[in-house]
């Protein structure tokens, strides 16, 4: 049985580091504490009139002591972004990518998990919840080490993307973080230190889950989550790499389960997408959905179902910006490929300049919005002026909040409520996994 790890949480970067050491840290046998500041010159760090290649400050009780980070980015790209200043515990870490001073959290597994379940739903949420969340949690990161030491070992190419002349398919994924485990933001898991109050029941739901994870043939599952799966959850394949995982398959978030239609066919999904199935996660509950959504989440209103729409300068220019290519008007959106869930992991953007089909996911979300749509799963509605073949206005009817991969976050916070244990919330997303407990 192994060792609880320790782990690497990118936290920050920038070309000056502001920090405060809350107690006295350790580093190079001395003793330091208060305000510092670490400054990028030279492609090297300045600190305290000397140059570094690297700086480890320990604390030197590391269940007491603790640092604070100025001006961390959250919400990196969403609607919702700023800056805030946030504590932790453990040590910090800072090196360079060369171009920036990165911020790194060295700090035990299970102590991240406290912090990941506080910032990535409410503390105040169901007992059964936060062990479901727990484990997914844990299960998820350590998929992730193995899988970046397995491409190491086998000194195998990643590459993220196919393109052409026709189609850019670029999806989102590990091979952003080679420098340290995970981020600490949304693109990995949301971790915000000792910031975010943690409470009793996330302590209990992480002690009661210690060392447990999912697993499937034996390795542990890459155990995806999101918002919300708009009644529908997704395969792994259309929003990542081409690999077809049994334990992440298609399914309607209800029990007993009910079959799903097939969402690949364009006239099936426009026709789920404009209804609203019964599902776990399809509920306006504000007891609920306050178990998953924080304060700045909540600030999102409309989810399981919703609308967006654009005049033409409006979405040839937001197209332009995010991807970077002229397109000049647009004239269409056209669906070319959906997945399990009805979500587009290719579209086809026609404009008078140029012709391109986009995918997977969350490049389709990144281009028509300036942070990113509610999810891909979306149809595509038309306003033509009388004798114009130009669109004057574009207006997209949406389904769920995020990838749809895995545990849906309300669907599993209604599931809490209706009286469900955490192994059940989890054999529901995870079809056929186990649980294992890897150390104790």
């Amino acid at each position: 049985m192994m060792k609880e790890p320790y782990i690497q949480v990118g936290v920050i970067s920038g070309a000056v580091l502001k920090f405060t050491l809350l107690n006295p840290y350790i580093i190079d046998r001395q003793e330091v504490c208060g305000q510092q500041i670490i400054e990028l010159i030279d492609h090297r760090l300045y600190w305290n009139g000397e140059y570094f290649d690297e700086l480890c400050f320990e604390p030197i009780n590391e269940s007491t002591d603790a640092f604070e980070l100025n001006d961390v980015t959250i919400g990196i790209n969403f609607h919702w972004e700023r800056k805030e200043d946030q504590q932790f515990m453990g040590r910090l870490k800072v090196i360079t990518d060369g171009n920036n001073l990165l911020g790194i959290n060295q700090i035990k597994l299970e102590d991240y998990l406290t912090s990941v379940i506080s910032s990535e739903m409410s503390a105040t949420a169901s007992l059964e919840l936060l062990k479901a969340h727990a484990v997914i949690s844990r299960s998820w990161l350590l998929a992730q080490i193995q899988a970046d030491k397995t491409v190491t070992h086998k000194k195998e190419s990643y590459t993220p993307h196919n393109e052409s002349a026709d189609e850019l398919i670029q999806w989102y994924d590990r091979e952003d973080h080679r420098l340290f485990d995970v981020c600490a933001d949304d693109h990995c898991q949301r971790y915000q230190g000792i910031t975010r109050a943690s409470t009793e029941m996330v302590k209990k739901a992480i002690a009661a889950t210690r060392g447990k994870v999912l697993i499937y043939n034996n390795l542990i599952c890459d155990a995806r989550y999101s918002k919300c799966c708009g009644g529908a959850l997704e395969e792994f394949e259309y929003c990542w790499e081409d690999i077809h995982y049994p334990y992440l398959s298609k399914k309607r978030d209800v029990i007993p389960s009910k079959p799903l239609p097939d969402l690949q066919q364009e006239s099936t999904a426009y026709q789920w997408i404009k209804d609203t199935p019964d599902a776990f996660c399809n509920t306006t509950d504000k007891s609920i959905l306050g178990q998953v959504l924080n304060n700045y989440d909540q600030e999102t209103t409309d989810f399981y179902r919703w609308k967006v729409a654009y005049t033409q300068p409006e979405i040839s220019k937001l197209i332009k910006e995010r991807l970077g290519i002229d397109f000049g008007n647009i004239i269409d959106l056209v669906p070319v490929a959906r997945g399990a869930s009805g979500r587009l992991w290719k579209l086809k953007i026609v404009g008078t300049k140029r012709t391109l089909i986009i995918g997977k996911e969350l490049e389709i979300r990144r281009a028509l919005s300036s942070s990113h749509l509610y999810s891909s799963a979306f149809t595509v509605e038309k306003v033509l002026k009388e004798k114009n073949t130009i669109p004057s206005q574009f207006i997209l009817h949406g389904a769920g909040w995020g990838h749809g991969v895995g545990l849906c976050q309300i669907g599993a916070a209604v599931m809490g409520e209706k009286g469900y244990d955490y192994k059940q919330i989890l054999l529901h997303y995870y079809t056929d996994a186990n649980i294992d407990t890897l150390y104790l």
